[in-house]
Formats: C-alpha cells, sequence, structure tokens
C-alpha cells in the first residue's frame, strides 16, 4: 500500500521546479554565450543591450529576470524568449547570470 501512494504522489506532485538536465544546462550556457552575447556584448558587458553581468544586475530578482527573459521588454529591442524556453529554462538562466563566477 506504501509504494501504491509513493507511485501516486509521484504521478500526481510537480516535477522539481527549477530542475534542468545537465545537457540541457550546456546548450542554455551556449545561448546565453551566442544569442544573448550577440546583443548584450561577448562577455555581456553591453552592446546594443544593457550589460547582464553579476555587478549589472546585483540586486535584481531572479523571479523579475526570469519574466524579463520569457517576455522581452516591450519599447526595446529584448525578445521575449517563451516560444524557445521553459519557466525552468528562463529561471536557470537568470540564476546564471547573477553567478559571480559561471561553471
Amino acid at each position: 500500500m506504501a509504494r501504491l501512494v509513493a507511485i501516486l504522489l509521484a504521478l500526481t506532485l510537480p516535477a522539481q521546479v527549477g530542475a534542468v538536465p545537465p545537457q540541457r544546462a550546456e546548450e542554455l550556457r551556449h545561448m546565453v554565450r551566442q544569442d544573448c552575447g550577440s546583443c548584450h556584448g561577448l562577455h555581456l558587458t553591453g552592446g546594443l543591450g544593457s550589460p547582464i553581468t553579476p555587478t549589472a544586475l546585483a540586486g535584481r530578482d531572479p523571479d523579475d529576470l526570469t519574466a524579463l527573459i520569457l517576455d522581452g521588454l516591450p519599447g526595446s529591442a529584448m525578445p521575449g524568449w517563451r516560444p524557445l524556453l521553459n519557466e525552468d529554462e528562463a529561471r536557470w538562466i537568470a540564476d546564471y547570470l547573477l553567478q559571480k563566477e559561471k561553471p
């Protein structure tokens, strides 16, 4: 009976929030370097887009950054990435950008 309850709970509970498999994390790192870097600069220190270094983003709320990544910034060149990313992936990118030292 306990096993059945565990299986039912596993089927009804959402997947772990923020879980991004290692292979997808590598793809997202590449996306940040290539796609984000094309506007925010090779070292993310600014270009067409503003700097998105940990220093430039210090104090920013990760949830706000996640929404910005997903929905873009109206009136600017920042597109929304919602067609290509899910919320966990966008949150992974937000957390990645806020890290002082990147893996």
